[in-house]
């Protein structure tokens, strides 16, 4: 049994974090399609791909550098994006600069990366490298999966082939040309609890299928893929404001058609009408997003003519989120692989519990921690590591009492001190009786060791459950 008050720098330091995690958080949004370039024309990739900085560990990193590198001065990070496809050289990829926003959160663009002709994959994947100013490599972070297509398709979709299908609960944006310009391009975008139509900026917005007949308090969500004539809702992911429930509509040549009921394709022209409202729909005037009353057409109630503002591009998106934190050691090498935990499956109990760690990026220097316990950790592959559940006294004596769960965060720490963070936990769950007709644990004496460590003997016997949040 491990002594929970063995004195260990490392550990100490991982129970600092937990108290004050000091994170440093990468976050790509990108579409999950791109439209290919032909002959010299650029298709710039639409809606661009943006990169977040957020966390009060780049302002600590920021100290640490400027405290080590005596004048040093206008500390800043510096970004480079290409697709995986190119070589090592920066020439290659475009820069990003960041600018801070009034959230405090790094704001960086990639506004000129398209895919030429000459590439004749299907799939791509972006690559982001980030340098702190004095020319230190932080990492290299990679986005999802990229699918290219040629241009929107103009058929009906098939649910048989549902790679360009829009389904409910995914995550799409928003975009407006005014005359088909690409300098008019507007973005459905929110700012200080309102929706804007931003030039600079997209959200990404979850996309929910409802019930026919809803309201904007009570909204029953359905699963399936989107289809026109569909009432829907808009939740911003990142504020989580929503707009009220809108009819998904299809819109050819400018013209809302009312009797469509098919499948929404990536890239396809569609319009909000609010739903209960008298022709009015979702539109965009200069930064501001308007409603907008559509024109009945007399010779076919089929259709409703409008407006440029309220014709919409809807494409879907994706994210990826690497968290860090460089507190407990003054790292030198590279963050990257960043490893990101996707599954946790739990075997055996007692003193051979098992989890298995499943996810990405693994490597033979990580090992696996219950809160601020750490765990013995075998690598099996880059996706899998194998470690041995820490018994629950590790965590001090309170065990003797324990009446209710502990959870413990996972997290995963580099050698050097490099800690990962997840979002998954592991919990403890004391039995209600531990030993048939024994009195509650309150009622036992204090000095009654033999019994209670029968009772923890039993305990972590058999009461190992595994939660995991995402």
């Amino acid at each position: 049994r491990s002594n929970p008050y063995q004195t260990n720098p490392l550990r100490d330091g991982v129970r600092r974090y937990l108290q004050l995690p000091a994170d440093q958080t990468v976050l790509i949004l990108h579409a999950k399609v791109a439209q290919k370039s032909y002959g010299n024309e650029k298709r710039f990739f639409c809606p661009p791909p943006c990169v977040y900085l957020s966390g009060p560990g780049w302002k600590l990193k920021q100290e640490q550098i400027n405290t080590r590198d005596l004048g040093e001065t206008g500390f800043r990070v510096c970004g480079y994006m290409g697709l995986d496809s190119m070589g090592s050289s920066l020439m290659e990829t475009q820069k990003l600069s960041f600018e801070e926003q009034p959230d405090a959160k790094g704001f960086g663009c990639a506004k000129a990366l398209y895919i030429s002709d000459a590439d004749k994959r299907k799939h791509f994947r972006l690559v982001l490298k980030l340098f702190f100013s004095n020319g230190q490599e932080i990492g290299t972070f990679h986005s999802k999966l990229i699918k290219v297509i040629s241009k929107p398709s103009q058929k009906k979709q098939s649910l048989k082939n549902t790679d360009l299908c829009i389904s409910s609960g995914s995550k799409v944006s928003l975009f407006n040309r005014l005359r088909s310009q690409t300098v008019s391009t507007r973005y459905l975008s929110v700012e200080g609890g309102a929706f804007i139509a931003s030039a600079r900026q997209w959200a990404a917005f979850t996309l929910h299928l409802a019930e026919e007949r809803c309201t904007r308090s009570e909204f029953p969500l359905r699963e399936g893929y989107i289809r026109y004539g569909s009432v829907v809702q808009l939740v911003c992911t990142a504020t989580g404001i929503t707009l009220p429930p809108l009819i998904i509509r299809k819109v050819t040549k400018q013209y809302a058609m009312l009797d469509v009921d098919e499948p929404i394709s990536q890239l396809h022209k569609c319009a909000f009408q609010f739903q209960g409202s008298d022709h009015m729909y979702l539109c965009l005037s200069m930064e501001k997003v308007i409603q907008f009353q559509a024109s009945p057409c007399p010779k076919e109630a089929n259709r409703e003519l409008l407006n440029d503002g309220s014709c919409w591009t809807i494409i879907g998106t994706e994210t990826v989120e690497y968290t860090f934190s460089e507190s407990l050691a003054c790292v030198r090498e590279p963050v990257s692989p960043v490893p990101l935990i996707t599954a946790l499956q739990l075997t055996g109990g007692g003193d051979v519990a098992m989890l298995e760690v499943q996810g990405e990026h693994f490597h033979t220097h990580l090992k696996v921690w219950f809160g601020d316990v750490e765990a013995e950790t075998m690598y099996r592959s880059p996706k899998s590591l194998i470690c041995v559940v820490p018994d629950v006294s590790a965590f001090g004596s309170d065990w003797r009492w324990l009446r209710y769960p502990i959870t413990v965060p996972l997290l995963l720490i580099r050698d050097d001190g490099l800690i990962y963070s997840s979002s998954f936990t592991f919990t403890y769950t004391p039995e209600q009786s531990f030993i048939p007709g024994q009195q509650v644990l309150s009622d036992v004496p204090q000095d009654s060791d033999k019994l209670l460590d029968s009772i923890h003997q039993e305990f972590t016997r058999t009461n190992f459950h595994l939660f995991m949040q995402s």
